[in-house]
């Protein structure tokens, strides 16, 4: 091994070293190996409830929003009648509140505090499809459980997070806070990030309760409209939709939110088939159930609830234990009437108080309600969280196109570099949606980043070149900590496009940063289109004509119409909204102090005409004709799920099924190497795919049934290890009902995306 290698191997150490010991970063506190007892827990709860007033029993089943001081709130919490607040994240203001409730109410029952901990609270890692895309789970948790430990730290408890649905269209605006497409690697996701953020424990110290949301299909709105029904077929609920809900609870999820929209005709906060019958009933879920935001209050929107009072008593008795709401809930006002009138019982009250009353238990806010308002100074200035989600940005970006191998960049090998486009610079959008309490001033944009890795062995140049802008503004912009600046006129618009086009063209590369700004993406960000916003398509072909090397880094948080970018842009990085160290991690990336190891988590169409479009489909009449089923543009993915080059190259061999031919209940082990055949070390992720050939139901063309990210040395080898057994080639099928796993011939591929070549064959017997 020379020089060179010998660095790059011990640089990629450290990088896998360091993923590793974040969870060790984010914990500061050796857990108890102590569960807590789950009798006394039931004893102590019991005890509360013998002890409780009816309007005590209803008041801890709401949930306030809290945005200012509230004289209201103060009232209820002295009286004990409101569990739990959401969007206060100051320690200060948080202990202050805490205080009248435990200090001034009868029963000194504590608030559980919630705050929407999406991909980081002061430290923004990656958002959730990147952080998908890395499909790294241990990164991913220890991402987690570093947000967990800094939203714990001001007196948070309680996260609405992981969002596991799975969205297949990316008109969707949510796609950025999921994990994509795939149930496999959705249900990967889930289970990672509930570890994070839970810990070893509901009430490990440094954590947060978890919440899985939204149960369940509102990824699959109609048109990728947020909000808009879902219908789901039988078959895609079990093996594709609900996957990943459970697996969630299977890592012992403690809470689930209900979703806003209708699930095949029945809304889901009022869908006890939903809620009941299959989270508590077949999946045995110990937690409790939270709405979406006013969703109860909408069952009468939906046309499901004839009033308030009937919404709030079919949203109990469907199973929703807590409402979330702005002003006051319909259960606060309503549920005492309706149990004189008997539409409800003070049973059905008592539970859902159980499973709350036990969270605030199993979490110690009775022993510790309050926060040490200097420690959380403290936690939240850790240098360590920011090196984390350096890492985790740069383990997350997906190299798409490397043409000519032009990266990564030498570092003196340009005198001269333009960055241009109206991302490069902008802090907010560097960090994408779903970010509150971030401290923005400190968030490294691709300019900064770029500058710092080049200092002055380069002439650096900015110049945004265009400005791009939503049609109709997002309810949340009111949130954001950055006020958008005054409109160009048509004549600047012109001159800055004019102005960025003489600058690629005087200079030896360009870096164009294209995508979306923040609040493109994210709740309430559907589109109908998946064009590059405003006039970034007109931006790119002027760079583009100079005829100076150009490399494009999208930051967005869905795939993009980049058909034109993909034939005459030669190197395009996808980096996600990357987050507070993005313009650092993306720099690293393109000059190779990082090397791209990531993979999409989503098929990536061509156009927003060919959505949805997914790999997993059937197969159907004329399958050798897939990929013309349009007749104006071809009917195959710009590039597949799974796709992810390197500055290295892999070739897989030798694979080998243990056992070709095996009965029902049993396992084979399926085996292949994978090679380092390039010059540097760097990371693949061989990945698993399989196909039923027949069966009782028509079964997809291929699915994903296990994955592992791996660091190979140039030309080192290694052989990966995947088990196929009844959790990998069961599913759900709609002739039978039931769950089943089928005498039948299989087909299995593994390789570095889901459209590997290396193939094997299997069967199993009665």
């Amino acid at each position: 091994m020379n020089r060179k290698s010998k660095r790059i191997g011990a640089r990629q150490a450290l990088i896998c070293t360091l993923s590793a010991l974040m969870t060790v970063v984010a914990s500061g506190q050796t857990p108890s190996a102590v569960l807590p007892d789950d009798k006394a827990v039931e004893k102590r709860v019991n005890a509360l409830l013998d002890r409780m007033t009816l309007e005590e029993k209803i008041g801890q089943l709401s949930q306030l929003f809290l945005f200012g001081p509230s004289k209201q709130v103060d009232d209820a919490l002295a009286k004990g009648q409101l569990g739990s607040l959401l969007f206060v994240t100051d320690p200060a203001r948080i202990n202050s509140l805490q205080r009248i409730a435990v200090e001034k109410s009868r029963l000194h029952i504590p608030l559980i505090f919630g705050f929407d901990v999406i991909h980081g609270f002061r430290t923004i890692f990656p958002v959730p499809i990147a952080m998908a895309a890395s499909w790294d789970p241990p990164m991913v948790s220890a991402a987690q459980a570093i947000a967990a430990k800094e939203a714990s730290s001001v007196g948070i408890n309680w996260t609405f997070a992981p969002m596991v649905d799975i969205a297949r269209d990316p008109r969707w605006g949510r796609i950025v806070e999921g994990a994509g497409e795939d149930p496999w690697l959705g249900s990967a996701m889930a289970a990672a990030q509930v570890r994070g953020f839970q810990g070893e424990y509901i009430g490990s110290p440094d954590h947060v309760l978890a919440c899985m949301k939204h149960f369940a299909g509102y990824g699959a709105a109609e048109g990728g409209r947020d909000y808009d029904a879902s219908n789901i077929s039988e078959t895609l609920l079990w093996n594709v939709y609900l996957r990943p809900f459970h697996a969630a609870v299977e890592a012992g999820v403690g809470s689930a939110m209900s979703a806003y929209m209708d699930l095949n005709d029945v809304p889901a906060t009022g869908n006890r088939w939903l809620l009941h019958d299959v989270l508590r009933g077949d999946w045995r879920f110990q937690g409790f159930v939270v709405s979406d935001a006013n969703a109860v209050k909408s069952l009468v929107v939906h046309g499901f609830a004839k009033d308030l009072p009937d919404a709030a008593v079919l949203a109990l008795d469907a199973g929703v234990d807590m409402e979330m709401a702005i002003g006051t809930t319909a259960y606060s006002q309503n549920l005492a009437a309706a149990i004189s009138s008997g539409k409800v019982t003070v049973q059905q009250i008592e539970e859902a108080d159980r499973a709350i009353l036990g969270m605030k238990v199993r979490l110690g806010l009775f022993e510790h309600p309050y926060v040490d308002e200097a420690r959380a100074a403290r936690v939240l200035a850790s240098p360590e969280h920011r090196t984390a989600a350096r890492v985790a940005a740069e383990r997350s970006a997906v190299l798409l196109r490397n043409e000519g191998r032009l990266l990564p960049l030498g570092k003196t090998a340009y005198a001269k570099i333009a960055v241009v486009g109206p991302l490069a610079d902008s802090q907010v959008d560097t960090l994408g949606s779903w970010a509150f309490n971030e401290d923005l001033t400190e968030t490294v944009t691709v300019l900064a980043g770029l500058r710092n890795k080049v200092g002055s062995q380069a002439q650096l140049t900015f110049a945004p070149g265009v400005e791009i802008s939503r049609k109709f503004p997002s309810p949340f912009a009111q949130l954001s900590r950055s006020k958008p600046p005054a409109p160009w006129t048509l004549e600047q618009a012109k001159n800055e496009l004019r102005k960025a086009a003489d600058l690629a063209g005087s200079s030896d590369l360009t870096i164009l940063v294209l995508g979306e700004t923040q609040q493109m993406s994210g709740e309430s960000a559907s589109r109908e289109s998946l064009a590059l916003p405003g006039n970034e398509e007109r931006l790119l072909e002027a760079v583009a004509a100079t005829g100076k090397p150009v490399v494009l880094v999208l930051l967005n948080g869905r795939p993009l119409d980049i058909r034109w970018a993909a034939q005459h842009i030669p190197a395009i990085l996808e980096a996600w909204y990357p987050g507070t160290q993005g313009g650092n991690a993306i720099a690293n990336l393109l000059f190779g102090d990082a090397v791209p190891g990531g993979k999409l988590p989503v098929t990536w169409p061509r156009d927003a005409g060919q959505v949805p479009i997914y790999y997993a489909h059937n197969t159907t009449q004329g399958p050798e004709s897939q990929g013309k089923r349009y007749w104006d543009e071809e009917s195959t993915p710009l590039y597949p799920f799974g796709y992810g080059l390197s500055y290295s190259t892999f070739t897989f061999s030798n694979l080998h099924v243990s056992q070709p031919q095996f009965r029902i209940g049993q396992t084979a082990e399926v085996t292949a190497d994978v090679e380092n055949t390039g010059p540097s070390t760097a990371d693949e992720v061989p990945q698993i795919y399989i196909h039923q050939q027949y069966g009782s139901t028509s079964r997809p063309v291929r699915e994903l049934k296990g994955f592992e990210r791996i660091t190979l040395a140039a030309h080192e080898k290694k052989t990966v290890h995947f088990s196929l057994g009844s959790n990998e080639l069961s599913y759900w099928s709609a002739a039978k009902k039931a769950w089943v796993e089928e005498p039948a011939r299989f087909d299995v591929w593994v390789g570095a995306d889901s459209q590997a070549t290396l193939h094997g064959s299997f069967t199993i017997t009665q």
